[in-house]
């Protein structure tokens, strides 16, 4: 097994909760940090619902705070689908002993931990991509720290917070842009792989029943997407953030091409498209992958697998 350093930048959200507990039981992933950025919620709100998951995961993972704003735009929350609180409405039922965080800003941690990791550090960002558009800006030489950055975010086709952008996207686009252009290999699981990784009511309702606390989180919290999903005529909640920690452990189950994708960060009707010559006869520079299948069974079996290790 290749065991490997990871921060997971993220803003927890319900499937950023479901991510988190996944990961922690992933034996390939070496977490060293949580960082935290405004996006489903502000980042307030994130923070506080990565501690409550690190207590969840029961590891002593450094968190460190990151933005709480896109870097030239006004904040796009998604409340609709996290509620208020980010968790779903779920009261999280137990007391916690360690309620800190870092001092260090999440950009500024981001790339000592790259510089600590030999090159080897891959950054799981599954949330709006400002902090690492701010670790890029400040840190010229970033890059040649990081060997890859898989991300929750973009579609080849289509969007989910206008018709041709993805939320993750769409929030900061300009950030997400540099992220692209910066010559890290950047491995994007959008919309066109993470709505075929879904989870059926039946399925969370199998988590739910293994018998611990964590289960029993993971599919409480995702009952209000499930809700919205059902309402959207889908067969399950799309879980997008775990798709693409799942992905960053094992591509195996998953089909990948490697592909050109900037980001539109101009257009009044396209503002956050990824564009990509994946269905193209115009190639661009091929400076990235996109994520398009996976197989759902084994997808399905995966995560009951790790959540039935708590």
């Amino acid at each position: 097994m290749n065991r490997f350093p990871v921060i997971i930048d993220c803003d927890p959200g319900v499937d950023d909760t479901a991510a988190l507990l996944l990961a922690s039981r992933m034996e390939e992933l070496d977490i060293r940090a949580i960082t935290t950025v405004a996006g489903n919620v502000g980042v307030d709100i994130t923070t506080a619902n990565a501690i409550k998951v690190r207590h969840a995961m029961g590891k002593d993972i450094p968190i460190y705070k990151g933005a709480d704003r896109p870097m030239f735009r006004q904040l796009v929350t998604a409340e609709e689908v996290h509620g208020n609180d980010g968790f779903g409405g779920v009261e999280y039922p137990h007391e916690m002993t360690n309620t800190e965080i870092g001092e260090e800003k999440a950009w500024d941690a981001i790339y000592r931990i790259a510089k600590e990791s030999n090159g080897e550090l891959v950054i799981i960002a599954v949330g709006p991509m400002t902090n690492i558009g701010i670790a890029l800006s400040k840190y010229n030489d970033l890059p040649k720290y990081i060997k890859r950055i898989v991300i929750m975010g973009g579609a080849a086709i289509g969007g989910n917070v206008t018709p041709s952008a993805e939320f993750n996207i769409y929030v900061d686009p300009e950030s997400a842009d540099m992220m692209f252009c910066c010559g890290v290999p950047v491995y994007m699981c959008g919309l066109d792989v993470t709505l075929k990784a879904y989870l059926t009511p039946e399925e969370l309702d199998e988590i739910g029943a293994l018998g611990s606390f964590q289960g029993k989180l993971f599919r409480d919290v995702m009952q209000g997407g499930l809700k919205k999903y059902l309402e959207w005529g889908f067969t399950g909640v799309a879980m997008h953030d775990p798709a693409a920690v799942l992905y960053a452990a094992d591509d195996s189950i998953f089909e990948t091409h490697h592909v050109g994708i900037r980001v539109e960060t101009k257009g009044q009707l396209t503002a956050g498209k990824t564009v990509t010559d994946l269905y193209s006869d115009k190639q661009m520079e091929h400076n990235a992958y996109i994520v398009t299948d996976v197989n759902r069974e084994a997808f399905v079996n995966k995560v009951k697998s790790l959540m039935a290790k708590f």
